[in-house]
């Protein structure tokens, strides 16, 4: 049994997608690769029948590890989760106390983590320091470049 994860209606979707892209699209064509290194002859000196074969085997491995991901997976509801407070899917803007730089990151489970896009894995230490914390407050953050302030200026919902 795999560990319970939790995420977004459309991360969990996305992993749906991609199994079915893998088992309705990518299985068969490597099926197909399969088949057609076996027509060549003798298996033992068959380098492209060896590649298709490991190929299915890093296929079946990746859809039997998303397969376990959904069934352990849980949809976090955003509807019971306080506004009030940073938490998991919160949209937070901070500003650097230092240089008054503003930033708005949304604090997504870790497997849904874009920074391009500010979706900040909430295991990161900077989500990890905001965790709990109210519009106003100031919090120290250890990140590895040493020891930065931010001030929550708001947190949106």
């Amino acid at each position: 049994m795999g560990e319970i994860k939790y995420y977004t209606k459309e991360g969990l979707q996305k992993l749906k997608d991609e199994i079915h892209q893998l088992v309705n699209f990518e299985r068969p064509s490597i099926s197909r690769q399969i088949a057609e290194a076996r027509d060549k002859g003798d298996l033992s000196e068959n380098a492209e029948y060896d590649a298709a074969k490991n190929a299915q085997g890093m296929l079946e491995m990746r859809i039997a590890k998303l397969e376990d991901i959904i069934t352990n997976a849980r949809i976090i509801d955003e509807t019971k989760l306080d506004s009030s407070k940073v938490l998991i899917l919160s949209t937070v803007k901070i500003k650097n106390t230092k240089t008054n730089a503003l930033m708005t990151y949304t604090l997504v489970p870790e497997n849904e983590a874009d920074i391009k896009v500010g979706k900040l894995s909430i295991n990161s230490p900077i989500a990890k320091g905001l965790l709990g914390k109210s519009v106003g407050e100031k919090v120290q953050i250890q990140v590895p470049s040493g020891i930065l302030m931010f001030q929550i200026v708001e947190i949106i919902r």
